[in-house]
């Protein structure tokens, strides 16, 4: 046995007994979720509480405690990875849970609903945006993830247009910084000819300094989505694909570059839907539907409630509404939960003066860790 080997011996023996030790501990957990379900279950139809499995206030707050307290060297986003998992596992020991998400298969929505749900959850990929919101409010699916902001390019206006006349509610947000890759069939030679660079339109955009300087003069083609350029580059060697590295995996393609945007904080809020309501977790954000007359002052009027009672307002989006009298819908986000005392009281004043107010959902904050 060489000297490394006497050194390296004590330190496998520990990471053996380690390993030991989480595998009973992590088999305990599941065995406290089992309890907790069995718990739901056992409770009278009628109360909304008991039929509730998936609560990402609860989530929330665990990340919140373990990332706050984590000593390192794993890092806070490490942590978070780790235990998303783990509680998504034994959440599916409770009950199976499907999410449906705007697709195809290796987009970015998909890695943003692995990154909320974790990998233990069945996820159905949808062709468009509003047969997500169909899905879920159906009940066909338990929840839905679509995108709904991105930091360069702006609101989708599709999400914003579903969210107008849906019954589904708001239960989570998720933040995903978006890294584009450069890609192409594995079977394709070092030397072979590149005709052309494909990938959805926004993400040419996102990369196109990038482009002009490593490939100046090859065509760039748009096409649907990022997976449908991983998929083309997939069945043909001449192409490169500019996409995330999930698709890469999907579709076994060899990644050439990464991180080739030209904005390297460049990120996508997405929204997940539900059917319930979600109670505070403690660092909270809320999405509401405001409805007004198109006359001068009307945004003020609104706007005035939660100045008075100190509420931070993150973002303001107007769409004009669909019933075509000219009037207008204001999507306001603001920190806090609609059941605070502060909330409540500007979401009265606000009531008074417009034409409608809908809380879309109260919702933990995006945790922000990569």
């Amino acid at each position: 046995m060489s000297a490394d080997d006497d050194l390296l011996k004590p330190l496998r023996e520990r990471i053996d007994a380690l390993d030991e030790q989480l595998l009973t501990l992590l088999n305990e957990r599941a065995q406290c979720a089992l309890e907790v379900g069995k718990i739901k279950e056992q409770q009278p139809a009628a109360d909304q509480e008991a039929t509730v499995f998936y609560r990402p206030e609860r989530v929330a707050q665990i990340l919140r405690r373990l990332t706050e307290q984590n000593p390192g060297p794993l890092s806070n986003a490490d942590v978070e990875t780790l235990f998303r998992e783990i509680t998504a596992c034994c959440l599916g020991l409770e009950t199976p849970m499907s999410v449906a998400y705007f697709g195809p298969q290796g987009t970015y929505t998909e890695a943003a609903t692995l990154k909320q749900f974790g990998h233990f959850v069945q996820t159905l990929p949808m062709a468009s945006i509003d047969e997500v919101f169909r899905e879920v409010e159906s009940g066909v699916c338990d929840y839905g993830v679509v995108p709904v902001e991105n930091s360069t390019e702006g609101m989708v206006n599709l999400t914003l247009d579903c969210l107008l006349n849906t019954n589904a509610r708001v239960c989570a947000e998720v933040e995903l910084p978006i890294h584009h890759a450069l890609m192409r069939a594995k079977e394709a030679a070092p030397d072979h000819q590149v005709s052309k660079i494909v990938s959805h339109a926004q993400s040419l955009a996102q990369c196109r300094a990038w482009l002009d300087q490593h490939y100046p003069g090859v065509p760039r083609t748009a096409v649907a989505s990022n997976a449908e350029a991983a998929k083309q580059a997939a069945a043909d060697p001449s192409l490169l694909a500019v996409a995330g590295e999930m698709a890469a995996d999907r579709y076994d393609l060899r990644v050439l570059a990464t991180r080739i945007e030209d904005n390297p904080h460049n990120k996508t809020r997405f929204l997940v839907l539900g059917r319930q309501y979600v109670g505070p977790s403690g660092d909270d954000k809320t999405s509401i539907l405001v409805s007004v007359k198109n006359e001068p002052g009307a945004l003020l009027r609104v706007l005035s409630p939660f100045q008075a009672n100190q509420i931070g307002l993150t973002r303001i989006e107007t769409r004009p509404a669909r019933s075509g009298d000219w009037s207008y819908v204001f999507f306001i986000d603001f920190d806090g939960h609609e059941s605070q005392a502060e909330a409540d009281a500007a979401l009265k004043d606000v009531k008074d003066i417009a034409l409608e107010v809908r809380v879309l959902g109260s919702y933990p904050k995006a945790s922000g860790q990569e």
